[in-house]
C-alpha cells in the first residue's frame, strides 16, 4: 500500500466483486432504476449530533471513475448536477483511476468556491491520531451542506457488520454524521446494491490511511 496521496487509484472488477454488505441508508432513496437515487428530505437532529444530506445518488459506469462518480454524488447534496465524464476529464482520469485526492479538490472548489475544499493527507502511521480531525472535518462540513470526498483503500466493515473491500484503491463520499460524528454515513458509486451504509469514523479513518480525504 503507498504511503503518500500519489498513488493511482482505480476501482478494479475485482474490489467491485469483493464488495460485500451495505444497504441504501437514510441519505439515499430509490429512484426509477438502480442506477439512480434521488435524495430523501435533508434531516437534522442537533440534539443528538445527527445531520444527513440529501444525496441525488449514481452508480460510477465503469470500474475506473470511482473518483468522479464521488465528486459528482458529493456536489448533488448541493443540488449541483453535473456530468461524470466532464468531472473526470477535468480530473485527468484513466483507466489507471484518479491519481489522488489533490485532483478531485480543484475540482470541487470549482463547482463550490475558491478554497472551500482542503486536501487533508491520513499517514499510514498517524490514523489512529487523526481520528478527532477526521470526525471534526466531517462534521463542520456536513454542517455547512456539503459532502466529504475520502480516498480509501483495503478493507473496512460497516456499523452493521458487513465489510467492503477494496484492495486496488477507491473514492466515496461522506454525507452525514450521527453521535456528534463518532459515526458516518457513506455514499459508495461502486454498487447501486450497496449504495449507502454506516461506519464509525475511526473505521473510516484507518480505510484512509496512506491516503486522504478532500473537506
Amino acid at each position: 500500500m503507498a504511503t503518500t496521496l500519489l498513488r493511482k487509484t482505480a476501482l478494479t472488477a475485482a474490489g467491485i466483486a469483493a464488495t460485500a454488505g451495505g444497504i441504501a441508508g437514510p441519505a439515499i432513496a430509490a429512484q426509477a432504476t438502480p442506477a439512480e437515487r434521488a435524495a430523501q428530505v435533508v434531516t437534522s437532529d442537533r440534539t443528538h449530533g445527527e445531520r444527513e444530506l440529501g444525496v441525488r445518488y449514481e452508480a460510477q459506469p465503469n470500474f475506473y471513475f470511482c473518483g468522479p462518480a464521488a465528486a459528482r454524488n458529493a456536489l448533488s447534496v448541493q443540488g449541483k448536477n453535473i456530468d461524470v465524464h466532464a468531472m473526470a476529464e477535468e480530473m485527468g482520469t484513466t483507466e489507471d483511476g484518479t491519481n489522488s485526492i489533490n485532483d478531485i479538490t480543484p475540482v470541487l472548489n470549482k463547482e463550490t468556491g475558491k478554497d472551500v475544499y482542503k486536501s487533508t493527507e491520513i499517514p499510514v502511521d498517524k490514523a489512529g491520531e487523526k481520528v478527532e480531525k477526521l470526525r471534526a472535518d466531517v462534521v463542520r462540513t456536513v454542517d455547512d451542506g456539503r459532502a466529504v470526498v475520502a480516498n480509501i483503500a483495503g478493507t473496512a466493515t460497516d456499523t452493521d457488520g458487513n465489510t467492503h473491500s477494496f484492495e486496488g484503491g477507491h473514492y466515496i463520499s461522506v454525507v452525514g454524521y450521527r453521535d456528534g460524528g463518532k459515526v458516518v454515513t457513506i455514499a459508495d458509486s461502486a454498487n447501486p446494491d450497496q449504495a449507502s451504509y454506516r461506519m464509525d469514523v475511526d473505521a473510516l479513518a484507518h480505510w484512509i490511511a496512506s491516503r486522504g480525504y478532500s473537506s
